[in-house]
C-alpha cells in the first residue's frame, strides 16, 4: 500500500498531495471520533447517555505524565532518523514525520490485540486479514501526500502483533472485556489526535500519550 502511495503520490503537484494529506488526517480523525464517541456514548430508555468521561481523563493525564518521563515520541523520532539514514532517504524532510503519523495510526487499537490473541490462540486470522485490508488502505493514503517513511510502519506493527501473538497465553486472562473496550476507547482517542497531527501539523506528541492504553487496561482491574 505504501509503494503504491510513492509511486503515485510522484505523478500529482503539491497542492494536490497537500489536500490528500488533510483528506487522510479528516479520515484518521473520523475514524478515532467514530470509536471514542462509541466508548463514550451509550442508548438507554431516556435517549443518549454519556460514559466513561472521567476515565478518559485518568488515563490522558496519568498517561501523558508517564509518557513524557519516558520520552516515547523522541524515541519514534530518533528511530525514524536512524530509519531514514539508513534507507538512504535522509534528504527526505518528511521521513521521520510520515513514520511516526503512519505507525501510530495503524499501530493503535483494539483490533490489533484481538487479532493477534485469536491467532496465537486460536489460530483465527480473520481479524487480522480485515486489519490487513484496512491499514493497506490508510497507509496507501497516507504514503501518498507523507512519503515514503510510511511505508516503514510495516515494522512496528510487525514487531507489536507478533509480540502479542508469540505472548497470547499470558496476554489472554488479562484482556478481559473491559479491558478490551477500555482498550479501544482510549486508543480511538489517541487515533484521532494523529489525525488532528496530519490536518493541522504537529500538534499533539501522541505517542507520548501512548501509556494512557496500559492505564486504560488498568483500570478495568482497579475499578
Amino acid at each position: 500500500g505504501g509503494i503504491i502511495g510513492v509511486l503515485f503520490g510522484k505523478l500529482i503537484n503539491e497542492r494536490i498531495r497537500n489536500i490528500h494529506c488533510i483528506a487522510s488526517g479528516i479520515s484518521v480523525m473520523f475514524i478515532g471520533l467514530s470509536g471514542a464517541l462509541e466508548g463514550m456514548l451509550s442508548v438507554s430508555d431516556t435517549g443518549i447517555v454519556g460514559k466513561n468521561s472521567m476515565l478518559l481523563v485518568v488515563c490522558l493525564c496519568i498517561g501523558a505524565f508517564l509518557g513524557e518521563l519516558i520520552n516515547i515520541e523522541d524515541a519514534f523520532e530518533r528511530f525514524g532518523e536512524w530509519l531514514k539514514i539508513k534507507t538512504g532517504n535522509s534528504k527526505d524532510a518528511k521521513f521521520v514525520d510520515g513514520f511516526v503519523s503512519a505507525s501510530l495510526t495503524v499501530c493503535i487499537g483494539a483490533m490489533a490485540i484481538v487479532g493477534s490473541l485469536k491467532d496465537g490462540i486460536e489460530g483465527d486470522i480473520s481479524i487480522l486479514v480485515t486489519k490487513a485490508v484496512l491499514d493497506l488502505i490508510i497507509i496507501l493514503v497516507m504514503a501518498g501526500s507523507q512519503g515514503v517513511g510510511c511505508i516503514f510502519s510495516a515494522l512496528p506493527v510487525a514487531v507489536f502483533q507478533g509480540s502479542v501473538t508469540a505472548l497470547s497465553t499470558l496476554i489472554k486472562p488479562i484482556m478481559t472485556p473491559l479491558a478490551l473496550s477500555n482498550l479501544s476507547f482510549v486508543g480511538a482517542v489517541l487515533i484521532f489526535c494523529v489525525g488532528i497531527n496530519l490536518v493541522f501539523g504537529k500538534k499533539v506528541r501522541v505517542a507520548n500519550l501512548l501509556p494512557s492504553i496500559v492505564v486504560a487496561i488498568a483500570a478495568a482491574f482497579i475499578l
